[in-house]
């Protein structure tokens, strides 16, 4: 994922207009607005099943020469990223609202409120929200090829589109 969405992964048009409207209702009943410093990516994963799989990042900033990316992610309730890992990125979680169950190579949970995890290197994981959520992700830069996704079918997406 990057901070230009690959056409095939994130909806687009009306579609994607409705939903940022959903967000921007939902945070503002949070008292919270989403940075708009790079478009915002809703990511579907090519999958065409957004109420189930789904993934919304506002990048704040994604710096690959100094190696830092800050991002919002937000998910409605039962929205799920899909498993995956990182060949380089390194990554820590912060639940800024909302209950998001994670799982990492096996072990699942729920992550409340306030909590930090820190992600290692290489491990496989994905979250769903328990509830609408708005995760903060500090991390190395966000570069498309990175992200390696036990569904071969969004794979191949991501390779098709770089």
């Amino acid at each position: 994922m990057s901070d230009v969405a690959p056409s095939g992964l994130a909806l687009s048009g009306r579609r994607r207009q409705e939903q940022l409207d959903r967000i921007a209702k939902v945070t503002a009943g949070w008292g919270l607005k989403m940075p708009q410093v790079y478009p915002p990516d809703l990511w579907d994963f090519g999958l065409g099943d957004w109420d189930r799989v789904g993934l919304s990042t506002f990048i704040v900033a994604n710096n690959e020469k100094f190696g830092y990316c800050g991002q919002f992610m937000f998910q409605f309730a039962g929205q799920t990223c899909p498993m995956h890992h990182h060949r380089k990125k390194h990554e820590t979680f912060f639940i800024v609202k909302g209950r998001v169950e994670m799982t990492v190579d096996g072990k699942t949970w729920i992550m409340e409120q306030g909590e930090v995890y820190v992600m290692n290197q290489h491990a496989r994981h994905k979250f769903m929200a328990v509830e609408d959520a708005l995760i903060l992700e500090s991390s190395m830069p966000d570069i498309a090829d990175d992200s390696i996704f036990d569904d071969e079918r969004i794979n191949e997406l991501i390779r098709a589109e770089s």
